[in-house]
C-alpha cells in the first residue's frame, strides 16, 4: 500500500502527465525512489522544468484521498509494475502508469477485445449497424470495448448487453465524475456491474475536451481491433481512436455506407486504403477465431435474422434525469409467462426478481433485499430484463415487471 501511495503522487503531479510520468520512471525505476529524489535529480531528467517542478510538491494528501475514494467506490488500481497489467497495453508508445477499475477484472491480454467506435451525430443506419456490431460481437465471444458517449458508443454497448455479453467501457475522467444530467450515468452503472469502467484519471477528475484523445489511446490499446462505424473526416474522436489503432499496428475495420449518404465518404476511404469491410460480428469474429479457440471456436456468430430478431425487442429507453418526474402510469397490459416456458425464458436470477416485482414497482436496493441476491447480479438481471422488454424503469429508478409469471 505504502509504494501505491508514491504510485499515486507521481501521476498527479501538475503539469507532468502521462509521457513525463514514464520518463521519471524510466529514470528512478521506482514511483518511491523519485518521491525521495531532489530537485537536483529531476533537473537531470529530460523533462522541461515546468513538467518535473510538481515533483518537488513531496505531499501525500491527495494520494491518500484517492485511496479513500477508490475504497469508498470499489476501485481497484492496477500499476505499471503490476503483473495482471495488460501486455497489450504495456506496447502502446505511452501506456497510461495507473488504471482505476470499476468492476470485473479481465485478463485483456486472453480476450479477443474489440473497440466499436463512432460518431455522435450518427444517421439511423448507423446506430442500428453498431447495436447489430455490439450483439453480435458480445453473442460470438468478443469482449465490446467502448466509450460512454452519446451516438454510436451507447448504441453499441446497448447491443453488447442484449447479446448477453461484458462491455469494457473506458472513460475520460474519474469513474465517479460522468458528466451530470448524462442519461449514460445509468447506463455506466449497467457496466460496471457486468463488465467494467476503465480510467487513468482518479475520482474527482471531471471529463475535460482534452481527456478524450488521451483517452482514445486505451480504447485501442486494449483492443486487437477498432471498427469505425460512421465517422467524420474533422480530427474528430473516431478517426483519433482509429489512428491511434495504425500507430499501435491494431487492426482496422469500417463498416460501408451508401456512397453519397452523409458520413459515407470516411468510412468507404477506410475501406480502399485497406480497412476490412465488416457487414457484421462474424466478419469481424472470423479474423480471430484460430487465435482464441477457446473464446470463439464454440460458439458461432447469430444468423443476420436472429441478430434483427433480437435487436427488435422492445428496449425502455432512460428516463430523463434532469426533468420534473410525472406521475407513475397505470400499469400496462402484461404477457402472462406459463410455467413451462419460464425456464427456458429467464434465468434462475432473472424468475427472482420478476416474482419480487409482480405486485409493486421496487427500486434496485429493495430487490436485493427481497431476493437475497448480490447487488451487482441484480443490476445486471434488470439490465437484461429491460432489454428483453419483460420489465421497465419508472420514476425514481423503480422497476416494474411487464411479464405475468403464471405461479
Amino acid at each position: 500500500m505504502t509504494d501505491l501511495k508514491y504510485w499515486l503522487w507521481l501521476t498527479t503531479r501538475k503539469g507532468l502527465g502521462p509521457a513525463g510520468a514514464l520518463a521519471v520512471l524510466d529514470h528512478f525505476a521506482t514511483a518511491e525512489r523519485a518521491y525521495y529524489a531532489g530537485q537536483e535529480d529531476y533537473e537531470a531528467l529530460p523533462l522541461r522544468p515546468a513538467m518535473w517542478r510538481g515533483l518537488l510538491d513531496k505531499g501525500l494528501e491527495g494520494a491518500d484521498r484517492i485511496l479513500g475514494d477508490c475504497d469508498r467506490l470499489s476501485l481497484d488500481i492496477l500499476t505499471l509494475q503490476d503483473a495482471a497489467y495488460p501486455q497489450r497495453l504495456r506496447q502502446i508508445a505511452v501506456p497510461p502508469p495507473v488504471l482505476y477499475i470499476q468492476g470485473r477484472k479481465f485478463r485483456y491480454d486472453e480476450e479477443v477485445a474489440i473497440a466499436v467506435v463512432g460518431t455522435r451525430d450518427a444517421s439511423e443506419y448507423g446506430e442500428f449497424m453498431a447495436q447489430k456490431l455490439g450483439l453480435e460481437l458480445a453473442a460470438g465471444g468478443a469482449l465490446l470495448v467502448s466509450g460512454i458517449a452519446y451516438g454510436l458508443d451507447t448504441c453499441a454497448i446497448q447491443g453488447a448487453l442484449r447479446g448477453g455479453g461484458p462491455v469494457v467501457s473506458v472513460l475520460a475522467g474519474g469513474i465517479d465524475c460522468i458528466p451530470a444530467g448524462s442519461q449514460n450515468r445509468y447506463l455506466a452503472k449497467d457496466v460496471a456491474a457486468v463488465g467494467a469502467l476503465v480510467s487513468e484519471y482518479p475520482p474527482g477528475t471531471p471529463h475535460l475536451a482534452g481527456h478524450y484523445d488521451v483517452r482514445n489511446r486505451i480504447l485501442s490499446g486494449l483492443a486487437l481491433g477498432v471498427v469505425a462505424v460512421q465517422c467524420k473526416d474533422d480530427g474528430g474522436g473516431t478517426m483519433l481512436t482509429v489512428n491511434h489503432a495504425i500507430d499501435q499496428d491494431r487492426d482496422v475495420f469500417a463498416v460501408p455506407n451508401a456512397v453519397g449518404a452523409p458520413l459515407s465518404q470516411t468510412n468507404n476511404r477506410l475501406i480502399r486504403q485497406g480497412a476490412k469491410l465488416v457487414e457484421s460480428g462474424r466478419d469481424i469474429l472470423e479474423e480471430y477465431v484460430d487465435l482464441f479457440p477457446g473464446k470463439l471456436g464454440g460458439v458461432a456468430p447469430l444468423s443476420p435474422v436472429v441478430a434483427e430478431a433480437r435487436l427488435s425487442q422492445p428496449a425502455s429507453p432512460p428516463p430523463q434525469r434532469d426533468k420534473p418526474q410525472p406521475r407513475e402510469e397505470p400499469a400496462p397490459a402484461r404477457e402472462r409467462v406459463p410455467k413451462s416456458q419460464q425456464k427456458a425464458r429467464f434465468t434462475d436470477d432473472e424468475l427472482a426478481i420478476l416474482a419480487a416485482i409482480q405486485d409493486k414497482a421496487l427500486p434496485a436496493d429493495e430487490v436485493v433485499e427481497r431476493t437475497q441476491i448480490p447487488a451487482r447480479y441484480v443490476l445486471s438481471s434488470l439490465t437484461i430484463l429491460q432489454l428483453q422488454g419483460a420489465l421497465e424503469e419508472m420514476p425514481g429508478r423503480r422497476f416494474r415487471a411487464l411479464v405475468e409469471l403464471e405461479p
